[in-house]
């Protein structure tokens, strides 16, 4: 009897620039103001478009790169099924609603922001940003926290950024050695 390799997971299909331009339009529209948990579970758990694990990984590369972390991700998944074109389509899906939206929100917020109904309905909005953020946070964590290596390096990731106040390339460039030193003990 012979071990041979398992056979590799079957590639998922390409997605079409009207795919990646109305799914990225419609968490762009659905997430406003805080897109990332909205597009994560379109892409992971509604079209199943990459698993959790591998977003966890795409995400952390773009977290990365210059720019806003979201279109980042965008660009990075148009571009894995369709090239330049495929970015192209994904960033404007997810940009073109928000960008009328926050005009639109800028002409009303001009006129009525000083009124005291308005002032009460963005501390409403500004609550379920941060809870959706939270929850987006804790589902992004759990595949990570499933190697118990990791919680203690992602507490000193949380401590140096929260309680010492470092920036985020400063505190990757403490974490990230420590992290390879550790997972080349690991191997």
């Amino acid at each position: 009897m012979t071990n041979a390799p398992p056979a590799p997971s079957p590639e998922p299909p390409r997605l079409s620039h009207a795919q990646l331009f109305t799914g990225f339009l419609s968490a762009g529209v659905i997430g406003f103001g805080g897109v990332l948990p909205v597009a994560r579970r379109m892409i992971v758990d509604e079209k199943r478009w990459m698993s959790q694990v591998a977003f966890n990984d795409l995400f952390s590369l773009c977290q990365f790169m210059p720019g806003a972390n979201i279109v980042n991700l965008a660009f990075a998944i148009g571009a894995r099924h369709q090239g330049v074109s495929g970015a192209a389509a994904a960033v404007l899906g997810l940009l073109a609603a928000p960008m009328a939206i926050v005009m639109l929100l800028g002409a009303a917020y001009a006129r009525f922001g000083t009124l005291p109904l308005a002032q009460h309905a963005l501390a409403g909005l500004a609550a379920a940003a941060a809870g959706l953020v939270l929850g987006t946070a804790l589902r992004i964590a759990g595949p990570i926290f499933a190697n118990r290596r990791n919680i203690p390096l992602s507490l000193a990731v949380f401590a140096l950024v929260v309680f010492v106040h470092l920036s985020l390339p400063v505190t990757m460039l403490i974490v990230v050695p420590v992290s390879l030193f550790l997972a080349r003990r690991a191997a």
